[in-house]
């Protein structure tokens, strides 16, 4: 039709190339939902970083993995909530727990799941030599009252101390951080991002049966992709991206081949083109 417009002098070219420009995008976002049908797709993620072997390095590496994220949800709509820190010992951190709240935010992030490699010149090297480093990044879905699991109270172990970091007298003096052991799967949950006891509690609760959701979603997948021939094998836990700082510029997916040399950009969290490529490939069958 605009077309038409154009032919008939009723529309400039600029007008005709902002609307297709428009309608391209359109059908590219309606494409990117598709690939997101899974029940758990629509409900909000939480993301965990732990950092690898290698002290100082991996704490860092840890920490610029969560100004990342930290740094994609923002620009993408996303409530982001620190639910648990683990600070290192000399900088960086050892553990990161961020509940990311909006549509879709599982469904996204589902794909960062896996080993994320860095090599770079160590600011923390006086020698300035190259260092690689790692850090796992571990994604579920937050269940909410659509999905039932069951636990039973007996397998439930409670431990409460008092929340370090900012946040007042009450925070300090009070046990309000909680820790869940779950026995019979061995998770544990470690909660302090709400002021009272019961609150952390009730988080923690949540948190436990998303990831037990999240293992038998992993269990049905692994079922899949077994009788699924022609697909590429996804190990969870397994190497998926390398971040390269130095001797040149370079992000890359293991898994698409998907990369890019503004690799500042992507640590600032320009990460759609990679969430869009591992979805685009593997989507439908997660």
């Amino acid at each position: 039709m605009l077309f038409d417009f154009y032919k008939s002098g009723d529309a400039t070219e600029k007008e005709i190339e902002v609307h297709y420009s428009i309608t391209l995008k359109q059908l590219e976002e309606l494409e990117f939902k598709n690939m997101l049908s899974g029940q758990e797709d629509r409900l909000n993620a939480v993301l965990q970083i732990n950092s690898g072997a290698g002290g100082t390095e991996s704490c860092d590496w840890a920490s610029m993995l969560m100004r990342m994220y930290i740094m994609w949800g923002e620009k993408n709509g996303f409530k982001v909530k620190e639910v648990d820190k683990q600070d290192g010992d000399m900088a960086g951190i050892k553990s990161v727990v961020l509940e990311f709240e909006g549509d879709f935010a599982y469904g996204y992030l589902k794909g960062e799941n896996g080993v994320h490699r860095l090599v770079r010149i160590s600011p923390f090297d006086a020698n300035a030599k190259r260092h690689t480093s790692f850090a796992s990044v571990y994604v579920y879905p937050l269940v909410n009252d659509e999905i039932t699991i069951e636990v039973k109270a007996g397998d439930i172990e409670w431990q409460t101390s008092r929340s370090g970091g900012a946040g007042g007298q009450n925070v300090n003096k009070v046990e309000t951080k909680v820790q869940l052991t779950h026995k019979p799967s061995g998770i544990v949950v470690v909660c302090q991002v709400d002021r009272s006891q019961s609150g952390n509690k009730e988080r923690a609760m949540v948190m436990l049966k998303s990831q037990l959701f999240e293992i038998e979603m992993r269990k049905r997948n692994e079922a899949k992709a077994l009788v699924e021939a022609g697909k590429k094998k996804i190990e969870w836990g397994s190497q998926i991206r390398n971040y390269v700082l130095h001797p040149y510029k370079l992000v890359k997916d293991i898994r698409t081949d998907h990369e890019t040399s503004n690799a500042q950009a992507v640590l600032d969290g320009d990460l759609n083109d990679f969430i869009k490529s591992y979805l685009m490939e593997y989507g439908s069958s997660n």
